[in-house]
């Protein structure tokens, strides 16, 4: 376990340093890049599927920003750390090195400013990533990698090429061999027309780097069953949004 938590460290350091000099995966660089070298868990879901309210289960606090369109427009690389039982939860963005958050409203409203500051007030996206490191005696040694949500349409103010330009970002961080793949589904809708479980499927078609969440079991009708439509990844974590517990399903892979 200890050496385990060191790696985990030590890659979070590495993903920190190329951020600050500009490499962040994806680039038009002639030289390969570090951060496509490191091992990653990219978070991956269609709008309004679920994604958000995933991670701040897992953390434990409501902390990214909600709304309606495009809410998340870079990727966020969140980075959490497990303290000693008893002290107090905070929150450091790698662009205020300085500042400690201990109130969960200010980081969500520093992630939209942060966003921003780099788009505009426009609904454009960047590839450029916001790093938020968590420290917490509630959470596990764990980085996970939050991508725009994908779409089909474009909305008022964005650009047609929108739709393809967040598959093209979120591919250049799934298709590598080395990501695991958290694949957000919503269970009240067809998991055949799941976005993220297409794309999956695209880039990992084994299952072997694919883990499926299932979202919403609240809002599914009455009489349906989330097994019936698990069986695309070798795990599945259900989760209901209105008591944001988890249940995980071992599946074969089909």
């Amino acid at each position: 376990m200890t050496t385990m938590e060191s790696l985990i460290g030590l890659v979070n350091r590495i993903q920190r340093a190329c951020t600050m000099l500009g490499d962040y995966g994806g680039g038009d660089n002639a030289f390969s890049s570090l951060w496509e070298a490191l091992p990653s868990v990219a978070v991956v879901g269609g709008q309004s599927s679920g994604k958000s309210s995933v991670l701040e289960s897992i953390v434990g606090r409501d902390f990214l920003p909600r709304g309606s369109g495009i809410v998340t427009r870079r990727p966020l690389v969140l980075q959490l750390h497990k303290t000693e039982d008893g002290s107090q939860e905070y929150a450091e963005f790698l662009h205020l090195p300085k500042r400690r958050f201990t109130d969960f409203s200010a980081v969500r409203k520093e992630i939209q400013d942060e966003t921003d500051r780099m788009t505009g007030r426009t609904k454009q996206i960047s590839p450029v990533p916001i790093h938020l490191s968590i420290y917490s005696p509630n959470v596990v040694n764990l980085t996970l990698i939050d991508l725009p949500g994908l779409t089909k349409v474009a909305i008022e103010g964005q650009p047609e090429s929108i739709v393809q330009d967040i598959e093209s970002m979120v591919r250049t961080y799934v298709e590598k061999p080395n990501c695991v793949i958290l694949a957000i589904s919503p269970a009240n809708q067809d998991i055949a027309t799941s976005d993220a479980i297409k794309l999956a499927r695209e880039v990992d078609p084994t299952g072997e780097r694919t883990f499926g969440v299932l979202t919403k079991l609240d809002l599914m009708d009455k009489g349906t069953n989330a097994l019936d439509v698990s069986s695309q990844c070798i795990f599945v974590f259900l989760i209901s949004l209105s008591d944001l517990k988890f249940s995980v399903v071992e599946m074969n892979v089909q």
